[in-house]
């Protein structure tokens, strides 16, 4: 019922958008200064809520994928296109102020959100954070630290911060260090790294080879914590070093945290529907506050799983929304152009009375499709035994080399998408922006393609496919299981074998004791 109301609001408000003649739709553009799957879930968030509200909004959003110049590019090139309000999360607090003075110059009002940046001069700010999430990881240290000095051994913890230019590092380090530093009977050092799992890995790897192995270490998001991981693996220091980060996302934090891999993450809230909501009340003068904190929530293995499970639903219920919308905006766009050609005349009623049977008829299907959806045992299922996707599916799962000449268009999507994904399936890192630029596609172009084709999102696409790589090495190569789980792309053996038993039912180890 929950899920119908939530269809029903927007559908009212789509059609009190596409009635009212006047109505005005607000544009507002996102800068977004880097991918990653918290961002994504912002993004979603955010689209889904463009007809939440009483008035009409189109969101743009556009990354900058941790490149300072290019968002000032980007930001320049949004406000002179005719936006209404400009959302920032700024790269780099300095070099990006400047950038915002200029679109608040032209009267264009702009929003900061989970970074701060170097001037008083935007308009709102709306985040989670940062001190107080580095302040939760670091009591949780201290607590963990003080268990260790019961038992006779003075604790080193090691914080490996992000790149210091940004306000979510500083503001971490904050909140960590003013909680570390509390107490001189631990030792406590921190390094700057930036924000890769690469560049924690060597840091933490360095700090165990130099003969002071920490006993904590608290990394500023979970993307940095596996790397550290990655380093405590090869080391054979696994159980003897905590590892801590932030994000607490699924498929990340909050799986590190269910298998043991990470002590403690903290859920740094995303707020999308809160952004819009925001932007829509400056553009509309309503009142508003202009520092709006989020709060968050410290992850710990008691709790993981079931934060696990409601954030996981969330975003699945999040994707069909905006899946609903786009099915909206494409009948109302059709109808508001015949309005304006036909306006006042019959002809018009008749193409609206049309159109709102065309659009409730979509609306059922669509919900027909969610219900048949939701009684299958997972989306795995439907990946290997939908006989409507299954011919293309086969494509990701044949080499290159056999699969047959295309014969669609929706042939060579595949092919191409499984070309670059195969030839890239090794790169932990490999993101689904990095798929979309090699196909010529944006993201959201990308994750609605292969959500069309294959009933799965690219990230779970991805997964599969790397999973099925390595049981094919395991059948027909002698190497060692860290080594294929590498090979394939996990950041870490023990989560290759937790993801190969939910997928094949048996751990890796099982099927070689097969053969």
């Amino acid at each position: 019922m929950r899920k119908k109301a939530i269809y029903l609001i927007i559908l009212c408000g789509v059609l009190l958008s596409a009635c009212g003649p006047d109505e005005k739709t607000y544009r507002i553009a996102v800068s977004q200064c880097s991918g990653g799957q918290w961002r994504e879930k912002v993004n979603q968030e955010m689209l889904a809520a463009q007809h939440l509200y009483e008035h009409g909004a189109k969101v743009t959003i556009a990354n900058a994928d941790d490149d300072t110049q290019r968002q000032i590019r980007q930001i320049d090139s949004l406000a002179a296109s005719g936006i209404d309000l400009l959302v920032v999360a700024p790269n780099e607090a300095g070099p990006i102020a400047e950038a915002i003075s200029r679109v608040m110059e032209q009267g264009i009002p702009v929003v900061c959100f989970d970074r701060k940046v170097a001037t008083d001069n935007y308009t709102a700010f709306i985040g989670g954070s940062n001190v107080e999430a580095g302040r939760a990881i670091g009591v949780n240290a201290v607590d963990v630290a003080r268990g260790l000095l019961a038992e006779g051994h003075k604790p080193l913890i090691l914080e490996v911060t992000a790149s210091m230019g940004s306000t979510p590092a500083q503001e971490r380090h904050q909140g960590f260090a003013g909680v570390v530093e509390g107490h001189p009977e631990l030792d406590y050092v921190w390094r700057e790294s930036d924000w890769s799992s690469e560049g924690t890995y060597r840091i933490v790897i360095d700090q165990i080879r130099s003969g002071r192995r920490p006993d904590i270490v608290f990394c500023h998001n979970d993307g940095m914590a596996t790397g550290a991981y990655k380093a405590v693996v090869e080391t054979g220091t696994e159980g003897k070093v905590h590892i801590m980060g932030i994000d607490g996302m699924p498929g990340e934090g909050l799986d590190y945290v269910q298998f043991g891999h990470q002590l403690a993450s903290y859920v740094y809230p995303t707020g999308g529907d809160r952004i819009i909501r925001l932007a829509l009340d400056i553009l509309t003068g309503r009142p508003y506050e202009r520092e709006n904190t989020l709060q968050g929530i410290l992850v710990v293995k008691e709790n993981a799983w079931p934060i696990a499970q409601t954030t996981s639903e969330l975003q699945r219920q999040m994707g069909q929304l905006v899946t609903i919308q786009d099915k909206l905006e494409d009948y109302f766009g059709l109808y508001n152009t015949q309005r304006r050609v036909l306006a006042g005349s019959f002809a018009a009623i008749v193409l609206l009375i049309v159109a709102l049977l065309l659009i409730w008829r979509a609306l059922v299907q669509t919900r027909r499709t969610i219900r048949q959806r939701q009684t299958m045992n997972e989306e795995q299922t439907l990946f290997y035994t939908n006989p409507d996707t299954r011919t293309l599916r086969r494509v990701f799962e044949t080499p290159a080399d056999e699969v047959p000449v295309p014969r669609s268009q929706d042939n060579i999507f595949a092919e191409t998408l499984n070309e670059a994904i195969r030839k890239n399936m090794s790169n932990p890192n490999l993101k689904v922006e990095d798929l979309g630029d090699q196909l010529g596609m944006s993201r959201v172009q990308l994750y609605r393609k292969v959500k069309a084709l294959t009933g799965i999102s690219p990230v779970e696409l991805l997964r599969e496919m790397r999973l099925q790589r390595g049981y094919n090495l395991l059948v027909s190569t002698t190497k060692s299981v860290s080594e294929i789980a590498f090979e394939v792309g996990f950041n870490t053996p023990s989560y290759f074998s937790n993801c190969f038993k939910k997928q094949f039912g048996k751990y890796p180890t099982d099927l070689r004791a097969e053969q």
